[in-house]
């Protein structure tokens, strides 16, 4: 009974061994279809936008009795007119962030147009073209004046798309890599890692763009607290897609968070031209909210800050709480199916091979047999 058992393990093992070696097609088709996804996006996303922006309901507060109708029906949807009483009275709007720029009559055929250098290069250039283009056809003169101006650090004012970029990223890669920490921290420790980490990256990355290069001039508290929000916002929402998608998690939240929220940021390209999906979709992604946030703690006093950081405690806090509520993740279930699989192996590994023989021994040993020969 033996030696057929092993003819015949010998005649399947080749087969075994073949079956071994070919990957499934899954292996194959799933890093390349992912990493196809994420190049189309980030090339659509980032050439895309850029390509051809258009202003689109860009605020401009305009005085005067008539000039309000006169852009408006010049201009249309390019520009959304908010009238002001006067001249004070629209700077007031400019330098509370209301509008993106002012526009007034200054003498005959002579127009004041003020703008807030602060809401980027791609916002005040549109303006500027489009209020020029107005002022050709009527055969008015325009002159510009920047009264919130970029700071002297930041002169192509990209250095809150670039803070927001870093601090994204960081948290990123934590929420990445306390995916693969079940087998060493708890659900309990694992959330004080997100939490502390991302302290310290909002501060570090704050200290460093605010005080240390000066490119950033807000607030230091509030920028900390902006940019601690941002990181667990990243973080937590990479590690509650890992653990709910698995393997997939990861390249989700390299869209979401890497390519199209800091594509969509509103930094490189002002909001107020981008398309409308992408405008909401900017407000919603935690980059936008923190680019909105920056810019208004930098240059605006933090006139519309509330929104925005609302919009990034929300993700931290309904990411935590999904977390909160699927402690067994895909990382700790992989993790203990490894364990028993180790447990397992050297039970396996004593019923297999030789082995065999070991089992049947008992029943084809000398001992057992001779009671019969003797019988």
């Amino acid at each position: 009974m033996r030696e057929p058992t092993l003819s015949a393990a010998a005649e399947l093992s080749p087969k075994l061994h073949l079956a071994a070696r070919r990957p499934p097609v899954r292996a194959w088709l799933q890093p390349t279809l992912i990493a196809l996804v994420v190049v189309v996006a980030f090339i659509t996303c980032y050439i895309g936008l850029q390509r051809d922006p258009q202003p689109h309901q860009v605020p401009i507060a305009v005085t005067g009795p008539d000039l309000p109708g006169e852009i408006h029906q010049a201009l249309g949807d390019n520009v959304e007119v908010h009238p002001a009483a006067d001249a004070d009275a629209a700077r007031h709007a400019l330098e509370r962030h209301d509008v993106v720029a002012a526009l007034s009559t200054d003498g005959p055929d002579q127009l004041r147009l003020e703008i807030a250098g602060a809401v980027g290069t791609s916002t005040t250039s549109a303006v500027n073209n489009i209020v020029g283009a107005y002022a050709h056809s009527a055969g008015k003169q325009v002159t510009t004046e920047d009264i919130v101006p970029l700071t002297h650090f930041d002169t192509r004012g990209l250095a809150g798309f670039y803070m927001a970029f870093g601090v994204t990223l960081a948290g990123f890669v934590l929420g990445s890599n306390a995916l693969g920490l079940a087998s060493v921290l708890n659900l309990r420790h694992r959330f004080r890692l997100l939490a502390g980490a991302s302290v310290a990256i909002g501060t570090v990355a704050a200290i460093i763009a605010g005080p240390v290069m000066g490119a950033v001039p807000a607030p230091l508290l509030p920028l900390v607290l902006t940019l601690t929000l941002l990181a667990a916002a990243a973080a937590f929402t990479t590690k509650l897609l890992g653990t709910y998608l698995g393997p997939v998690g990861v390249p989700v939240a390299t869209l979401v968070l890497l390519t199209v929220g800091n594509a969509t940021s509103g930094a490189a390209i002002g909001a107020d031209l981008l398309p409308a999906a992408a405008r909401t979709i900017s407000a919603l992604l935690p980059p936008g909210a923190a680019v909105r946030t920056i810019t208004d703690l930098s240059y605006f006093n933090g006139a519309h800050a509330a929104g925005p950081v609302i919009t990034l405690a929300l993700w931290s806090a309904i990411a935590a709480v999904l977390l909160g509520l699927r402690p067994g993740d895909a990382g700790s279930r992989a993790t203990r199916r490894s364990r028993q699989a180790t447990a397992v192996a050297p039970l396996s590994g004593s019923s297999s091979g030789i082995p065999s023989t070991s089992t049947t021994t008992p029943t084809t040993s000398p001992a057992s047999e001779r009671p019969t020969q003797t019988g």
